[in-house]
C-alpha cells in the first residue's frame, strides 16, 4: 500500500503538467487537433508512467546492479515481455504496415518481423549462456577483459550513435503518426513522449523499463486487433481479409509472399538476402538484447526468454501487416477519402480513416506505447554503457556501486534529452537511418543512386576474416586473455 501511495504524487504531478500542456496547445495555437483523442493520450500516458513510478518504488534500489540489471531477478514471464516489447518499437510496427502497403516493395520486403524474431533465437542459443554464466553487466564487458578498457571505451561510440540514432528515428516515427491522427503537430508529441520514458527510466531503471512494458505490449497487442476487423471491413465489396487477400494477391503477384524468388525481385535478389543477414545476425549485437539477457535469473531463462520473444515478435507483427495489405487494395477515391501522403504513414492513415474515432485513438495508443517501450530501453541501454564502461573505468575506478548508480540515471536524462533534440531537427526517419552518406565505393551492380551488391554482407565477412587473420598473426605477440567470471 505505501508503494501505491508513494507514486501518486509523482503521477498527479505529471497529470497535472499534461493538462497545463494541453490546454496552453487548446488556448494560444492554431492546431487542428482532436482535443477528445488528445487528451485521451494524456490520459494513457499518466497511466504508464504510474506503472513506471510504481515499479521505481516496489523495487527500489540505489546500487548499480539494480538499475542496470534489476538485480538480475528477472523471471521469465517479466523477461519475455520486456524483450518482446523493446523489439517491437514504433518503427517494426509502422515499418511492417509500410512495406507492405508500398507498391514499390509489398510483403515480400516485409523482412523485419522474421528477420528480428531469429535474430533473438540466434543470439539465444549461441551467446545468451555464456554471457549470463560469466556475470557480465553489459555486451561490452568481455571486449573490456580481451582488449582493455580504453578500447572498450572506443567501441562505445558506434554502440552510443546506434541508440541515439533509433531513439531519434522512432520518436520521429510517433510525431508522424500523432500528426495524422490528432492532428498535433510533430514537436509537441515528440517532446511530452520523450519526457514521460525518460523520467520513468530515470526513476527506475530496468525494473521500471520492464514492468511498463508488460502494459505496453498488452496494449499494442490489443490496440492492433481492435483496428484490424474495422479496417478490414473497408477491404472490397464482401469486407473481409480474405477478400482484401485476394485483391492483395491478384495486385502484387509474386510479391505477395514471404519468400524471395527471382521472378519477384529481379535485380534485387542479392540485396533482399544482405538485408536479411543483416537483420538476423546485425540484431544480437545491441545492448537492449543483452540487458535482459545478463538481468535474468538464471542462464536457462535467458536462453528461453530469446527464443520466446523472437516468437513473440513474429506473432505481434501480422496485425500490422494485415492493416497494410487493407489499406494497399482500399479503395480510398470511392470511400470519399484521402489516399495516404506516403506509405510511412498509412498504418496511422487507416486508424483515421476507416475506424471509429475511439478505436482510431487506441490504436494509437497501441503505436505510443510500441514507442516508449523502445525508447525506454535504448536509452537505458546507452546510459549503462555510458556509466559502466566510460565512466567508471576511465575516471572514477574507485566509484561507489551508489554513486555510479546516480551517474547512470544522469546519462538517462542527458542521453534521452540527446536523442529528443535530434528527433526535432531531422524529420525524417530515412535520414536519420542512412545518414545522408552518398555511394562512395565503386561497387559491381550499382543502380543509379542504390548499391545492388551486398556490400552489408561483404563488408560483415571481411571484417569477419580481418579479425580472424590479425588474431593468428599477433597470437604471439599479443597473446589472447581468457575471460573470467565477474562478481
Amino acid at each position: 500500500m505505501n508503494h501505491i501511495k508513494s507514486t501518486f504524487g509523482p503521477t498527479f504531478a505529471l497529470i497535472a503538467l499534461l493538462l497545463i500542456t494541453g490546454g496552453y496547445l487548446y488556448l494560444f495555437t492554431d492546431y487542428d487537433v482532436k482535443w477528445p483523442g488528445f487528451f485521451a493520450m494524456l490520459v494513457f500516458y499518466a497511466l504508464i508512467f504510474y506503472f513506471g513510478a510504481y515499479a521505481a518504488n516496489l523495487h527500489k534500489t540505489d546500487d548499480v546492479n539494480g538499475v542496470l540489471l534489476a538485480g538480475r531477478q528477472l523471471p521469465l514471464f517479466i523477461a519475455v515481455f520486456t524483450m518482446s516489447a523493446t523489439w517491437i518499437g514504433g518503427g517494426f510496427i509502422n515499418g511492417t504496415a509500410e512495406y507492405a502497403y508500398d507498391p514499390n516493395f509489398g510483403l515480400i520486403w516485409v523482412q523485419a518481423p522474421w528477420g528480428y524474431a531469429l535474430s533473438l533465437m540466434v543470439g539465444g542459443l549461441f551467446f545468451a549462456r555464456k554471457m549470463r554464466n560469466y556475470g557480465f553487466k553489459t555486451m561490452l564487458d568481455p571486449l573490456a577483459q580481451r582488449f582493455g578498457k580504453r578500447m572498450a571505451a572506443v567501441l562505445f561510440i558506434p554502440a552510443l550513435s546506434g541508440e541515439i540514432f533509433w531513439t531519434a528515428a522512432i520518436l520521429t516515427a510517433l510525431g508522424t503518426t500523432f500528426g495524422v491522427v490528432l492532428g498535433l503537430e510533430l514537436q509537441p508529441a515528440i517532446i511530452i513522449s520523450a519526457l514521460i520514458a525518460i523520467a520513468y527510466t530515470a526513476l527506475g531503471g530496468l525494473w521500471a523499463v520492464a514492468l511498463t512494458d508488460i502494459v505496453q505490449l498488452i496494449l499494442l497487442v490489443i490496440g492492433l486487433l481492435l483496428v484490424l476487423p474495422f479496417a478490414a471491413g473497408h477491404a472490397g465489396q464482401a469486407g473481409s481479409f480474405s477478400a482484401a487477400w485476394d485483391a492483395y494477391t491478384l495486385k502484387f503477384g509474386a510479391s505477395a509472399t514471404l519468400l524471395p524468388s527471382r521472378e519477384a525481385l529481379g535485380d534485387y535478389y542479392w540485396m533482399w538476402w544482405d538485408y536479411a543477414l543483416l537483420l538476423i545476425f546485425g540484431g544480437v549485437a545491441w545492448q537492449v538484447y543483452f540487458q535482459r539477457v545478463l538481468a535474468a535469473k538464471t542462464a536457462d531463462i535467458a536462453v528461453r526468454l530469446s527464443i520466446i520473444a523472437g516468437v513473440v515478435c513474429l506473432l505481434v507483427s501480422i496485425p500490422a501487416a494485415m492493416i497494410g495489405i487493407v489499406g494497399s487494395v482500399t479503395d480510398w477515391a470511392v470511400l470519399g477519402l484521402p489516399e495516404p501522403d506516403s506509405p510511412a504513414s498509412i498504418l496511422p492513415h487507416v486508424m483515421r480513416y476507416l475506424t471509429p474515432g475511439i478505436i482510431g485513438t487506441i490504436g494509437l495508443g497501441a503505436i505510443a506505447a510500441a514507442v516508449m517501450s523502445s525508447v525506454d530501453s535504448s536509452i537505458l541501454s546507452a546510459a549503462s554503457m555510458s556509466g559502466w564502461n566510460v565512466y567508471r573505468p576511465l575516471l572514477r575506478p574507485d566509484i561507489s556501486s551508489e554513486n555510479l548508480a546516480k551517474v547512470i540515471r544522469r546519462c538517462i536524462w542527458i542521453i534521452g534529452i540527446a536523442a529528443t533534440i535530434i528527433s526535432l531537427n531531422i524529420t525524417s526517419v530515412y535520414k536519420l537511418e542512412t545518414l545522408g552518406l552518398p555511394t562512395f565505393i565503386p561497387y559491381p551492380m550499382i543502380s543509379g543512386d542504390e548499391v545492388l551488391f551486398p556490400f552489408r554482407t561483404f563488408a560483415m565477412v571481411s571484417g569477419l576474416m580481418t579479425i580472424l587473420l590479425v588474431s593468428r598473426l599477433t597470437q604471439k605477440i599479443d597473446p589472447s586473455v581468457q575471460l573470467v567470471k565477474e562478481h
